[in-house]
This record gives C-alpha cells, structure tokens and sequence, in this order.
C-alpha cells in the first residue's frame, strides 16, 4: 500500500507529525527512477515562541514559508554548504515545520539532501508527485515504545528552556531492524 501524504497530514499539531513522520516515505523522482526511503529521525520546529526555530525572530523572507501552508516545503543552506529539507506543519500563519534529519540506511540532514538532490530549488514546493518530492504511507507500523525521544541537534543557542526540549524524534536501533527485515527495507 502507498498512500501519499497530502497536506491535510501536515495541517496538525507539528510534534504528533513529527512522530507520525517516522515509518513514512521520503521519495524523490529523478527522470524516469524514484527513490524511496524510510524516514529514521525528525526535528520539530513549534511556533512563534520556539526559540530554536528560524521563525522565533518573525516573518521574513526566509521564513515566510514556514507560516503556511501546511505540507510545502521548507529547504535552506546552512553552514555556506548544507541544503537541510523540512516540511511546514500546523495552520497557516502559525510557523512550524519539521526537519527531515535521517533516512534508511542515511544519517544526517545534509547527506539525505546530498543523496536525494535536494536543493532550494524546491524550497517552498508542495511535497507532491507534481514536484517531484514527496512524502508516502507504505504501511509501517511505528510503536510509541519505537521511538526514542531526545534534544534537538545543535539548537544551544535557543536557551535552556527550548534547548532542552524533547523534540529530536527517532527510531530505535532495534526497532529499526525489525521493521527492516519486516518491510525488506534497503
């Protein structure tokens, strides 16, 4: 079963979908061949107030996107090298999205981006087939006790309220391989 994510998905409270992400499908279509890979870890990025989140500073035109709609994409360079991809969750004009951090068997945002050619080009897209990057159900089941909960990745800056929140979702190691040897997951 594939099931492709619509922005109805994405139009929910941002941690539920960070969760619910895990298990799904990050597909990108070059030409003629698609490549599809299971979502392994996510950030969430949570409201105006999240100091952690580009938006936390307001709307500018950098972040315009990340207040709606919900299912677009939100893709920035980071560092003068690193595309990172995130998807805008949540009602419009409230900002939130959610960093695609890993890919089965790929670890770390910009190597996942790197892999699937991801760059600003698509930077405000909808995650759609027209776009060629979308997001599917395949049917895989994630368990809450699958997930393992932690700090975001480098968000220090952010102070020790929104530094220190749990909002690094991942899948546990073991979990991971028996969804793999379940799914036949690459």
């Amino acid at each position: 079963m594939k099931r492709i994510l619509t922005p109805a998905f994405f139009n929910r409270p941002t941690l539920t979908i960070a969760r619910e992400m895990l298990g799904k499908y990050l597909v990108r279509r070059r030409g003629s061949e698609e490549l599809a890979m299971m979502i392994t870890e996510v950030e969430a990025y949570d409201g105006p107030h999240d100091r952690a989140s580009h938006a936390s500073r307001g709307r500018t035109p950098r972040t315009s996107i990340m207040f709606g709609p919900a299912g677009h994409f939100y893709i920035y360079f980071t560092y003068g090298m690193h595309w990172l991809v995130n998807v805008v969750t949540g009602p419009k004009d409230y900002p939130a999205a959610v960093l695609i951090r890993g890919l089965a068997p790929v670890k770390g945002p910009a190597r996942l981006t790197k892999l699937l050619d991801i760059t600003g080009t698509l930077n405000g897209k909808p995650a759609a087939r027209k776009t060629d990057l979308w997001l599917e159900d395949r049917g895989v089941a994630v368990k809450a006790r699958d997930i393992a909960r932690r700090k975001r990745v480098g968000v220090d800056y952010a102070g020790l309220i929104w530094k220190n929140k749990l909002y690094n979702f991942s899948l546990k190691p073991e979990a991971l391989a028996a969804l793999q040897n379940s799914a036949r997951v690459p």
